[in-house]
């Protein structure tokens, strides 16, 4: 399948992962493979995929009318993948956000939803338009969520942030990189440090 990469651990699956990208990028966005790499060090895979609508057009922007098959991929993957375990689904930006209403909408009947929920530089604003915050769909997420967010990033101030992650009734865990949107993830250590926060999460599950 051209959608998607895998990395897989050396040794024994914990958990997967399935980690979407933002809005103008794709599956090989710096911050998914490095995370990827991370996780395969921890005993963690990750599917990194392509969205319906990066498979249908190299470039450009998500439309709204394709949303719902957005937010369905990941269940999608899951079941096409028969993955078992503990599953993750996350992604940045645009990617994490899908993530985060697929998992308030609640699995289908035939399906089972996430343990966990990862979010890389959550958009919850457009730049210098804190009036449309994307909060509705918080109170509906119940499961353990880790959010890594850079103190730079336009889409939300850290303090933007964190009052919106309290809208979340499941336990939640903030990282925050020295970087803007993209996380600089060559820099600023956020790949490790939310892999480190992705096992605290899985370690919260099995306890």
């Amino acid at each position: 399948m051209t959608w998607l990469s895998i990395h897989d651990p050396d040794d024994a699956v914990r958990a997967t992962l399935v980690l979407a990208h933002g809005a103008g990028g794709n599956r090989d966005q710096a911050m998914l493979r490095l995370l990827g790499d991370e996780l395969a060090q921890r005993g963690v895979r990750t599917v990194r995929i392509d969205l319906p609508f990066r498979r249908q057009r190299p470039k450009g922007p998500p439309s709204p009318s394709g949303q719902a098959a957005d937010r369905a991929s990941f269940a999608e993957t899951a079941r096409l993948l028969e993955i078992d375990g503990p599953v993750l689904w996350g992604g940045h930006s645009y990617g994490g956000r899908m993530a985060s209403m697929a998992v308030a909408e609640g699995p289908g009947p035939d399906e089972q939803g996430p343990d966990g929920l990862v979010l890389l530089s959550y958009p919850l604003h457009p730049p210098g338009r804190p009036e449309k915050a994307r909060t509705a769909h918080l109170p509906d997420i119940t499961i353990p969520t880790v959010l890594v967010h850079g103190k730079r990033d336009p889409f939300a101030a850290p303090e933007e942030l964190a009052e919106a992650a309290g809208l979340i009734t499941g336990p939640i865990t903030i990282v925050e990189v020295a970087a803007a949107h993209d996380l600089a993830p060559a820099k600023s250590g956020a790949p490790a440090k939310a892999a480190d926060a992705i096992i605290a999460l899985l370690d919260q599950l099995n306890a």
